[in-house]
């Protein structure tokens, strides 16, 4: 393999991760607007929401590597489904708030009260159980 063929490589490979991200992000984005819209959460500009969503999306992914582990072997030990269920939803309930909190905290374009982001945060959780769920049953 030649250097124009190794920098032809990066280079697609690069720009195929930034469209995945931005596909990701970008359904991140069109969420939250869609959640805002319906629970009257103002914003400044679509520039903040885009800001707030990806410092929202960089902060849950960091909080999420090690959330979904301890959620995980918390459940391991219910027989219970609702139980297992209750543990998972609760941890990721509080992580997704608390990634809430704290980018509200440092944004002041978009304020949420307490009450909008625990809605918020259980709305985000019940999407992301729903996609987990779906992902679980095609694994086995």
């Amino acid at each position: 393999m030649n250097m124009k063929q190794k920098i032809g490589t990066v280079v697609g490979l690069t720009l195929f991760i930034v469209l995945v991200l931005g596909f990701i992000i970008g359904i991140y984005l069109f969420g939250m607007a869609g959640i805002f819209k319906l629970l009257g959460v103002q914003y400044t500009s679509f520039w903040s929401l885009i800001l707030f969503v990806v410092g929202f999306f960089i902060l849950a992914s960091i909080f999420e590597l090690f959330a979904k582990p301890i959620s995980e072997l918390l459940t391991e030990t219910f027989a219970g489904k609702f139980e297992a269920l209750f543990i998972q939803f609760s941890i990721q309930g509080l992580t997704n708030w608390l990634c809430l909190f704290i980018v509200d905290m440092f944004m002041g374009s978009i304020i949420f009260s307490w009450k909008m982001a625990i809605i918020v945060a259980m709305l985000l959780t019940l999407c992301e159980m729903a996609f987990q769920d779906k992902e679980h049953k095609n694994e086995s």
